[in-house]
């Protein structure tokens, strides 16, 4: 039966039946092929239920590919290509990848689907979810919003640096790929500071950021840093000022982009010589390491970002699906293109890497080995010490190695004086380098040594860019969707704000200090909020919503159950994990003394640095900041201070509340019998309860819609008894 039709209506208002049967026939929309009213139809022939979709003024996917895009662009981001290499590389190789896996199919996975769910079955924003799920902790969704916020703040800051050496790139030879030379007068001298260093980190900290030595000193705005970031607020707010409908197009591209530079530089890495030596470096699994608790707890914080949880952006794409997209085969499909991204980068930076290792190993053997000739000139060295078959001019690894084990062993008690370096491959594949460190030094001084490097530059920094875009989208739909779901504001006005709140708030990163605090907020002020967002939600649908019935609304919305591997995984292993999760990151937090690594214009180095006291309190205001609206929820609507949020709730489950509450939905007897069962000028009864997929709140009083207790208990599994003329049937939900 259409849900607009007159027999409901007048359930709904309860006014009595006057009309014939024939007059409600002439009004209802009903299929008289399959009817039991027709004469040729089945007698008892159950009518097949007639879905009107829902038309509730929300914006639309174009196309499930917009959408899969969408949430592969958010999903993978910068950290796939600089912090899961790192971690592999610092956490045994291959063997890393197992741990990873592992954890991805216990905790990444269903928790992804558990968000991709809750979205698209509510049809809001976070704060419109989590309102609904249970009020009274309505604040996971502000909390996930100021997450959003404070990471959005500085992730467009590495996008801002993105386009400043994008642009960079443009000019053969690169900028970075020999030091400065300092005239003073008639004399020419190298660059001391570029000299101690090397001339792709002289170019980053110096010239592009200009950085000052402590977090102390501001150092003023850094202009050059400050376009680029104003640059970089211009792109974002154009890819979504229309909502869906622009940033669904740009992800045809931003997605798909960063595939083809990727496999591109693997192709071309592969030719060089040593990227094979990176590659198996990479796979060389260091198995020990496994035992280790602080791999798992690496690995689980990855499995976490990589897939966007709890940041809000996951909810809000899929409140745009259809309300019977199958969200269990996004979520499985998306975190597996997001693993087997991971490796992909993984594989890239590697090879790069291993053909970075062998170019500064071969520079190392020709340094020492003019060492080990002047020493020979010099008579501290005998000739008889070197084999006859060593030509200094085309000196091998092994032909070097064998000559450092004989003077190391003849030499022995002067041996530390030489200076000598052994030159090992493995040295240098073992050096760690994370995050901005080697996107803008470790990879741009590869780069210097490939053929036509600007070329390759500027497709690895496009790359960056359209990376960091995805992710800033999901970011800032996850910021706007539930202010739009819970406040009448114009969509455009409400992007253009944001975005320019955001560039004024994103000067403190600009400043020449301000990689220290980009530092900071990636340190404290999304892990540990964002964790305890995470298993507040898995708690709140899993433990008080109720895991029986959530899964009893996916058989509704989805057409089949999920695996009874959800079901436990939400209900205890993901709690689980994820407290065990926090508890690590608590004690990482308080045996780590909180710091940065200071850059020293004197030595050309960083140094380990503590934070200062205002700076320790900035650090504890981030998570307190962020966790706030938790508790400040709680108390509000325990206490009925404010509104429990269920006005706020879309058109469209509106509607199957009501239809829940009345008892009117999958109902198993015919039409004829529904109709013909009423006397004149009485109401419909129906015949009893019956079961149904989703077991909604149960028919109260609208006043008793209180924050006092959460919609997923106090009203679960509750009988409905059958409606009468006096019985109120659907409470006011607000307009």
């Amino acid at each position: 039966m259409p849900k607009t039709s007159k027999v409901i209506q007048r359930v709904q208002s309860h006014e009595h039946v006057t009309e014939s049967v024939a007059d409600l026939l002439a009004h209802e929309e009903l299929d008289y092929k399959n009817s039991i009213l027709n004469v040729g139809g089945a007698a008892g022939k159950k009518i097949p239920q007639i879905e009107v979709p829902e038309n509730d003024g929300r914006p639309a996917w174009n196309s499930k590919l917009q959408y899969i895009l969408a949430q592969v662009g958010f999903s993978v981001g910068l950290g796939n290509v600089w912090r899961f290499p790192y971690l592999c590389q610092k956490n045994g190789g291959g063997a890393y990848l197992v741990p990873y896996f592992i954890l991805l199919i216990l905790i990444g996975v269903p928790l992804f689907f558990l968000e991709l769910a809750v979205g698209q079955k509510i049809r809001r924003g976070s704060i419109g979810v989590w309102n609904y799920v249970c009020p009274r902790l309505g604040g996971i969704g502000v909390s996930s919003l100021m997450v959003c916020g404070f990471v959005g703040l500085y992730y467009n800051v590495i996008i801002g640096w993105s386009i400043f050496y994008f642009f960079q790139s443009f000019q053969d030879p690169l900028p970075w790929s020999d030091c400065p030379i300092r005239r003073n007068g008639s004399l020419a001298i190298v660059e001391p500071e570029c000299e101690k260093s090397s001339a792709t980190t002289y170019f980053w900290y110096r010239q592009t950021l200009n950085i000052t030595s402590t977090i102390a000193e501001s150092g003023g705005l850094n202009v050059k840093m400050t376009i680029s970031l104003l640059v970089a607020w211009i792109i974002v707010c154009l890819a979504v000022i229309r909502g869906i409908a622009s940033s669904g197009k740009v992800m045809y591209f931003s997605s798909l982009f960063p595939y083809v530079v990727l496999f591109c530089f693997l192709v071309r890495v592969l030719m060089l010589k040593g990227s094979v030596d990176g590659i198996a470096h990479m796979f060389t699994p260091k198995l020990e390491k496994m035992l280790e608790p602080q791999v798992w707890r690496e690995a689980a914080t990855q499995v976490f970002f990589a897939l966007g949880l709890g940041f809000g952006g996951v909810i809000a794409f899929s409140s745009y699906n259809k309300i019977d997209n199958n969200c269990h085969f996004d979520a499985v499909l998306v975190s597996f293109i997001n693993f087997f991204t991971s490796i992909l980068a993984t594989l890239v930076v590697f090879a790069v890497l291993g053909f970075k290792a062998n170019i500064m190993n071969e520079k190392c053997i020709v340094d020492n080995a003019e060492k080990i000739l002047g020493y020979l000139n010099s008579d501290v060295l005998s000739y008889d010490l070197i084999p006859p078959h060593m030509n200094f001019s085309h000196l091998s690894p092994s032909d070097y190695a064998e000559m450092y084990s004989v003077i190391k062993t003849v030499k022995e008690g002067s041996f530390s004086q030489m200076g000598l370096d052994p030159c090992l491959l493995e040295d240098e594949l073992n050096k760690s380098v994370q995050g901005t460190g080697l996107a803008f030094i470790a990879f741009t001084e590869a780069m210097t040594h490939f053929p036509a490097s600007p070329f390759w530059s500027v497709m690895f920094f496009f790359m960056l860019i359209n990376l960091g875009l995805g992710s800033m989208i999901g970011t800032m739909t996850g910021i706007t969707t539930p202010i739009l779901d819970t406040y009448k504001v114009k969509k455009e006005y409400l992007t253009v704000g944001c975005c320019i709140i955001a560039f004024f708030c994103g000067l403190l990163f600009v400043q020449r200090s301000g990689n220290y605090f980009v530092t900071m907020f990636d340190d404290y002020s999304a892990g540990l909020p964002l964790t305890i967002v995470v298993i507040l939600e898995n708690v709140s649908v899993a433990w008080i919503y109720g895991t029986q019935r959530f899964m009893e609304d996916l058989e509704d919305m989805l057409g089949f159950r999920p695996y009874s591997f959800y079901f436990y995984m939400w209900k205890y292993v993901s709690p689980l994990c994820l407290i065990v999760l926090i508890s690590a990151t608590v004690i990482e937090m308080v045996i780590s003394p909180p710091g940065y690594n200071a850059w020293i214009e004197e030595l050309a180095q960083e140094r380990f640095q503590s934070y200062p006291t205002w700076a320790l309190i900035m650090c504890f205001a981030l998570i307190v900041a962020a966790m706030l609206p938790l508790p400040i929820v709680f108390i509000a609507r325990h206490f009925n201070l404010v509104s429990d949020g269920s006005n706020k709730l879309s058109v469209g489950y509106r509607k199957t509340m009501m239809k829940d509450m009345s008892n009117l939905e999958e109902q198993e007897q015919d039409e004829t019998r529904f109709i013909l069962g009423a006397k004149p000028g009485g109401v419909p009864v129906p015949t009893g309860p019956v079961s149904r997929p989703y077991l909604g709140p149960k028919p109260i009083d609208p006043n008793s819609l209180s924050p006092s207790s959460c919609y997923g208990t106090g009203y679960q599994n509750e009988a409905i008894s059958p409606v009468t003329p006096t019985t109120p049937v659907a409470p006011e939900l607000g307009p």
